[in-house]
């Protein structure tokens, strides 16, 4: 526990012996590597969650082009340890911050773990979901435009990119303790669908929720060759 957490065992032994609630950060990894929730290691979290959660939602946006460039541009660079993101092929972003890829290898040699999970273009889910934006095969190709401009950084160790043919229901984008949520409405391309943005607090399920649908869909990807 103490080497997949990163901490000395005897902090371990002190959560033990004496029921001392570590740093949320802890706690997450803790609860990841045992397969359970936080509040069922630690039930005092509990507590806090029926105020935090309703406090976790920062802000709404009435669609993607409404979020400001300067709030993507700023949770990208304080990211230091976690950078993951759900999309079909999320193009749009590469293509207004046209150093993101560079900055994703730095992070990752700094330690931060990069996770990028993007539409298989030759599936099913994506080839349904171009025919529902009414651009048919051109998100397909935006997909493999996407995994093409990331393939310089998928040598660098701490990036991980997987292919998915996941139906969809949100596009997920996760900086730290900060998500931006992009919901998938039928008959609607992504950027003219609503923003949610949420911060994660301890005790509180939405970030936690959407981050668990993450998963999911990671652990069903497969790994992207170069």
């Amino acid at each position: 526990m103490a080497d997949h957490v990163g901490v000395d065992p005897k902090s371990v032994e002190r959560w033990i012996s004496t029921n001392r609630t570590p740093h949320r950060g802890h706690r997450w990894k803790a609860a990841s590597f045992l397969g359970v929730d936080e509040v069922y290691v630690w039930p005092s979290v509990q507590k806090q969650a029926e105020t935090a959660s309703t406090s976790e939602l920062i802000t709404y946006y009435p669609h993607r082009g409404a979020v400001p460039t300067a709030l993507w541009s700023s949770l990208i660079e304080q990211a230091t340890s976690h950078v993951e993101i759900l999309v079909y092929a999320g193009l749009f972003l590469f293509d207004s911050h046209p150093d993101l890829r560079d900055q994703l290898a730095q992070k990752a040699t700094a330690g931060a773990r990069v996770r990028i999970l993007l539409g298989d273009p030759d599936s099913e889910a994506v080839g349904q979901r171009g025919d529902e934006e009414g651009i048919g095969g051109d998100l397909a190709a935006r997909a493999r435009i996407t995994r093409r401009y990331l393939e310089p950084t998928m040598a660098t160790t701490g990036v991980e990119v997987r292919s998915h043919d996941t139906i969809l229901c949100n596009s997920i984008y996760r900086f730290d303790d900060d998500v931006l949520v992009n919901p998938h409405v039928l008959g609607a391309p992504a950027g003219q669908n609503p923003v949610l943005h949420f911060r994660y607090l301890p005790g509180a399920r939405t970030f936690r929720h959407y981050m668990r649908s993450f998963d999911y869909a990671w652990e069903r990807g497969m790994p992207a060759v170069r």
